[in-house]
């Protein structure tokens, strides 16, 4: 077994309908990185360079090791393919643990997989890690993301100044006790 195959047993498997939320793979960074260099990656710090996707997408990887938690890769289950990232998330300068999803291209958008991904990130942090609040911090301007988090039942809860992304709304999500599911709706 390899090192990355290693590295990728770690990190939990949480399947949905059509997804599967897994660890990085070396394999998924070409699709990163095209996305890193759209304007779609304004949000996230882009459009960004291969050198800059390279430091971003080793930073979302060692998140796990460093938090014991982060983001998965979204891979659709019909065909394998690598569309995105969702999951628990608190690197430095985040105001408060988050829920954080991404999608890396068009083709990817208008079938709901945010959604469901969002959905499986936040019953795991609310299941398997404990977690009893989370937020979604989202960049002003970002209206389908805050689309995102009303359709989620999150709730603004104030602003947030990123020193680097700049102005964003702090949405707060359910609890689990206010979810009545303990926020497993979607999570397998």
């Amino acid at each position: 077994m390899t090192l990355t195959e290693r590295f990728e047993a770690l990190i939990p498997r949480l399947e949905t309908e059509r997804l599967i939320l897994r660890g990085f793979r070396p394999s998924d960074f070409e699709s990163y990185a095209e996305y890193s260099a759209s304007e779609r990656a304004k949000g996230t710090g882009g459009p960004a360079g291969r050198v800059d996707a390279w430091r971003s997408f080793g930073h979302m990887a060692g998140h796990w090791m460093l938090r014991g938690y982060g983001f998965f890769v979204l891979e659709e289950k019909a065909n394998g393919q690598a569309i995105g990232t969702c999951g628990p998330y608190f690197p430095e300068g985040w105001p408060e643990r988050e829920i954080g999803w991404t999608l890396w291209g068009a083709q990817a958008e208008g079938k709901g997989y945010a959604y469901e991904a969002a959905l499986a990130a936040r019953g795991f942090a609310y299941e398997t890690l404990g977690w009893d609040t989370v937020i979604s911090m989202i960049l002003d301007g970002n209206t389908r993301s805050e689309q995102l988090a009303q359709r989620m039942g999150c709730t603004r809860d104030g602003g947030f100044m990123h020193e680097k992304f700049g102005a964003a709304s702090i949405w707060r999500h359910p609890s689990p006790a206010d979810l009545g599911d303990g926020g497993m709706e979607a999570y397998a």
